[in-house]
C-alpha cells in the first residue's frame, strides 16, 4: 500500500520517517517531496509498505499523532492524475488567446 504522509515538519529525513513507520512493519521505500528549485521539504512524503493489514494499522495509529510537534495526516495515498501535456507548440497557439499567433516580429513599419 501506498501511503501519504502529510503535514511533516521541514526538517524531516528520510530515515527519521521510515522508522516511524516500520515500528508497524515492513517498509520498502520512502520518498519526502521536496521542491525543485529549493531542495527543501515540501512537508509531505510517501510511504510504501507491502503488506496492507501492516499499513492499515500504522494509518490508524500515526493518523492525527504528533511528529517532531506537528499533526500528522495519513492516508491511502492516490494515484496521480494525469497532467496535460506541456508541449510548447499548444501554448503558443494563437486560437487559444495565448502566444503570438499571425500579430507580426514586431518592430517599426
Amino acid at each position: 500500500m501506498n501511503i501519504y504522509v502529510g503535514n511533516l515538519p521541514h526538517a524531516t529525513t528520510e530515515p527519521e520517517l521510515k522508522a516511524a513507520f516500520e515500528e508497524f512493519g515492513v517498509v520498502t521505500s520512502v520518498a519526502i517531496i521536496k521542491d525543485r528549485y529549493t531542495g527543501k521539504s515540501r512537508g509531505f512524503g510517501f510511504v510504501e509498505m507491502p503488506d496492507d493489514d501492516e499499513a492499515n494499522e500504522a494509518l490508524t495509529q500515526l493518523n492525527g499523532s504528533d511528529f517532531g510537534g506537528r499533526t500528522l495526516r495519513i492516508n491511502e495515498a492516490r494515484p496521480r492524475e494525469k497532467r496535460p501535456s506541456r508541449d510548447s507548440r499548444d501554448s503558443r497557439d494563437s486560437r487559444d488567446g495565448g502566444g503570438y499567433g499571425n500579430r507580426g516580429g514586431g518592430g517599426y513599419r
